[in-house]
């Protein structure tokens, strides 16, 4: 009987994952909301689908994964979003099926934590303070210079973050979020961190028995930050091969990664570089595949895809063992935006190193190869430009990714 892995995804993303895994002759089922059934899933890759209520709660998943092993055992069960990672351990956990642990892969869902265990590693974070002692809060704003921001603990992107320009404002948005009286918003549920301005970078990572065995070094055009607070378009493109920064980022990567202790799988960390000092600092690392068309940018430029190459690791056996991608050194960017038409219609968009045009309603989004660097950053912000004009729209500021 074929090897049986079920794929959890509370977001329509990983098609490639279900693709890859289904051409290593593995039996794949789709656990996933109901209103995303609808979604253009890769169908012929997906062998059975089983739904849960909109709102489910991890332990829904973990229900209904187990339901599923009753009639037909289950080898692997992988979570491809970010809000997933977790609810996948709990659910192999409650299986006795092997793979990372429920407390273990909190340091790449907790902020806090991921700053505390990368701090005892050596490796540079702004500086923060956990949001559960007023004496501690105050001696933290009393010795840290202003602007500081008051960030989630466990929200993906920059959503939620809220900038602060006095000690006043800091305590006003503490105070805030626990009259709300909710949990999720409880100020413990936060950290406050020094606000550096930079150039924000992400390194994206295929890890095996320890090892970066590939990876992509981007930098951000804008960062995640402005986008969302004030609108804008989104961009991401490959750093040059030769550059310090990229040598640099790569040793960080890698050391971060060991401090982690991650032995297979792929990841996306976020580093700034500080306009003031020239460092680079740990914003975040996710044990996932980044978001915006990361690794679509990634194997245009390089040649690999993360969803695929991580379907492969975790579907690797004794008999079919998992092999590197082989790398090429070419460049590639994306300018991704909101905008005001269901369907933008951008046919008279036709330079030719467009390689991918992103199809998601109410966005604009283009991807671009070549194997100049200053070719695509003048199509970034030739597009830039130009999409700003036909199409952008901008959204409200989003507290939470799930609103």
């Amino acid at each position: 009987m074929k090897k049986h892995i079920v794929c959890i995804a509370s977001e329509h993303k990983g098609n490639e994952f279900l693709e890859e895994a289904q051409n290593a002759g593995w039996h794949v089922t789709l656990v996933t909301r109901k209103t995303l059934v609808e979604q253009p899933w890769s169908w012929d890759a997906i062998n059975d689908v089983k739904t849960v209520e909109d709102n489910a709660l991890p332990v829904d998943y973990v229900r209904a994964v187990t339901n599923l092993a009753g009639s037909r055992a289950v080898d692997n069960v992988v979570g491809l979003d970010e809000f997933d990672v977790i609810t996948g351990a709990l659910t192999r956990e409650h299986l006795q099926l092997p793979g990372l642990g429920s407390s273990y892969l909190r340091r790449f869902r907790d902020k806090l934590t991921m700053r505390n265990l990368a701090n005892a590693s050596e490796i540079s974070c702004p500086d923060f303070v956990g949001v559960f002692n007023p004496d501690q809060i105050n001696e933290f704003l009393h010795r840290v210079p202003s602007p500081w921001i008051v960030k989630p603990r466990t929200e993906v992107s920059a959503f939620g973050i809220r900038k602060c320009e006095s000690k006043d404002e800091v305590w006003t948005v503490l105070s805030e979020l626990d009259n709300r009286n909710t949990w999720r918003d409880h100020p413990s549920q936060f950290l406050i961190e020094k606000f550096i301005e930079g150039q924000v970078f992400h390194v994206d990572s295929v890890v095996n028995n320890g090892k970066v065995v590939a990876a992509g070094v981007s930098r951000y055009g804008t960062t995640p930050f402005n986008v969302s607070h004030f609108g804008g378009v989104f961009t991401s493109s490959i750093v040059s091969y030769r550059s310090k920064e990229r040598k640099a980022l790569e040793r960080l990567n890698a050391k971060l990664l060991s401090a982690f202790e991650y032995e297979r799988g792929v990841s996306h960390a976020e580093f700034l570089q500080s306009d003031e000092d020239g460092n680079f600092y740990l914003l975040e690392v996710a044990c996932r595949v980044g978001g915006a068309y990361i690794a679509n940018v990634l194997e245009n430029a390089a040649g690999f895809n993360l969803w695929r190459e991580w379907a492969k690791l975790e579907t690797a056996t004794e008999d079919n063992p998992y092999q590197p991608p082989k790398l090429r050194k070419d460049y590639a960017g994306i300018a991704l935006a909101l905008a005001k038409t269901d369907e933008p219609d951008t046919s008279n968009y036709n330079d030719a190193e467009i390689v991918y045009r992103v199809k998601k309603p109410k966005h604009i989004g283009l991807i671009f190869r070549s194997k100049k660097e200053n070719r695509i950053r003048e199509l970034l912000e030739t597009y830039s430009d130009r999409s700003t004009a036909d199409f952008l729209a901008v959204a409200p500021v989003k507290e939470r990714y799930d609103e």
